[in-house]
């Protein structure tokens, strides 16, 4: 007889930032940047950090792990205090800013599952909805939005798991990351009995100053507008309202796998295009940029564009977030915390991707995306989004991009080992993909996403048959 999954929630409580602390006691706000509201309404980005124990009985997971991971997240709070606070829009105030106040704190959700442990944590083929009962709900209401939201669930005498909400109108990838990292480095290194812990490390200290952030074009009113003027079914009409936009409703048939592409297999594909150029003779004149990233990309569009079936004539949004910390002239911190990143989008018909030069039409394409960030990260910016909004409420097809294979995610060790798993989780209801590196380290890049279960078969089949030079 199937035992029923059961997640059962065993505790909710706020983790403030470390209360014996003069920072903990000031308040504390950021304005919002363009570059945060540019994300103002998107649903939250959601990910799982999946860790598997030889030891995790219950009572070994709330008298050592949960007292460890709670006092260490509030030792981090005190150095990420925007994470503590919310969004809210004052009422005098032309737009909305990230404010802290003493006793603000993270909602952290605490629960035990009896589901399988392996599947969820592995490769292979399951119910999208499996992932769901791990990721918290973020609070956010008409006149406030909580920054993140985290739930930590025991899988007894198998590991456990921590789930994260983030809006991301708070934080990007990169930011989030240095969280995550930095929560990690307290708990496996600190004492907590003796509220003893080591000072953080440089490439984990967050730099909030957004006076590094210039904008004379007045893009962030621009982008505020935009939210303010778009008419989407089931958003409120309240030009104040904080509330996100409605996600997409997750259906019983949809599944998610993760998919790997070698270093060596990464290295098959670049030869591949290279070879196409020199046939095409446009190899010297029309130099492509074919990175990891790139290549790993469009082989996962068009793997997915055929998979699903989309007509020859659906006009494709297609691409990618970059981080412009670097590219910003002149450049601005590495640890910026917040969001530093713009949307690089190509548009074009399926045909151009179902054709059977898919691949190296693509290639090329997001070769010419990431080009064009050397001519200036922000050039017409004010026009980007706007078409962006109105093609995507238009009905095209989007193929997007979450998270990134530079992340490094599987050094994320809160003192229990390196994750079995990291899962982007949100995928399900954004229908992009999620990118990371290898868990083994062996410079190759991890693809997660979530189709339907027939979709998944064609996909797979696809996927693999690309690999062997069927382009």
């Amino acid at each position: 007889m199937e035992v029923e999954n059961q997640v059962n929630t065993i505790d909710v409580c706020q983790v403030t930032p470390y209360f014996d602390s003069s920072e903990s006691a000031t308040e504390f706000s950021l304005p919002l940047t363009f570059y945060d509201i540019m994300w103002l309404k998107f649903p939250p980005v959601e990910r799982i950090f999946f860790y598997k124990l030889t030891e995790s009985t219950p009572t070994f997971f709330n008298s050592v792990i949960l007292p460890k991971l709670k006092h260490s997240l509030s030792h981090t709070l005190l150095h990420f205090l925007p994470l503590a606070g919310n969004i809210i829009w004052p009422p005098q105030a032309i737009k909305p800013i990230i404010l802290y106040t003493p006793d603000d704190g993270v909602q952290l959700t605490v629960a035990e599952s009896n589901a399988d442990f392996h599947l969820l944590s592995g490769n292979e083929v399951h119910e999208a909805a499996d992932s769901r009962p791990y990721i918290p709900e973020l609070p956010v209401t008409d006149s406030k939005a909580s920054a993140i939201a985290l739930k930590i669930t025991l899988f007894p005498n198998h590991g456990f798991c921590i789930g994260i909400s983030a809006h991301h109108s708070v934080l990007d990838g990169k930011s989030s990351t240095m969280f995550i990292k930095a929560w990690a480095h307290f708990c496996k290194l600190g004492d907590e009995d003796k509220r003893q812990y080591p000072a953080l490390l440089t490439e984990l200290t967050p730099f909030f100053d957004r006076i590094a952030i210039q904008d004379p074009e007045g893009l962030d009113m621009v982008y505020l507008n935009n939210w303010i003027e778009l008419k989407w079914p089931g958003v409120d009409l309240n030009p104040r309202s904080l509330q996100l936009l409605p996600v997409i409703a997750i259906r019983s048939s949809s599944v998610r796998a993760t998919f790997e592409l070698s270093r060596e297999d990464i290295k098959k594909l670049r030869e591949r295009v290279l070879a196409n150029l020199v046939k095409e003779g446009s190899k010297e004149t029309h130099p492509v940029h074919l990175s990891t990233f790139v290549l790993v990309l469009a082989h996962g569009y068009v793997c997915i564009v055929k998979a699903r079936g989309v007509e020859s004539n659906r006009k494709i949004i297609m691409g990618f977030a970059a981080d412009c910390r670097a590219r910003l002239d002149p450049p601005i911190h590495e640890n910026y915390f917040g969001n530093c990143v713009t949307s690089c989008v190509a548009f074009t018909e399926a045909e151009s991707l179902l054709e059977e030069n898919g691949f190296m039409h693509v290639a090329e394409m997001l070769s010419e995306l990431v080009k064009t960030l050397e001519k200036g990260v922000l050039d017409g910016a004010k026009e980007k989004m706007a078409r962006n909004m109105k093609e995507a409420a238009g009905g095209a097809a989007l193929l997007g991009v979450a998270g990134s294979n530079r992340f490094e995610v599987y050094g994320t060790d809160f003192g229990w080992g390196k994750p079995e798993k990291v899962e982007i989780t949100s995928i399900d209801r954004t229908g992009a993909i999620s990118l990371a590196e290898s868990k083994d380290g062996n410079g190759g890049v991890e693809i997660g996403l979530v189709l339907e279960k027939h979709e998944m078969e064609k996909f797979t089949s696809l996927f693999v048959d690309g690999l062997k030079n069927h382009y």
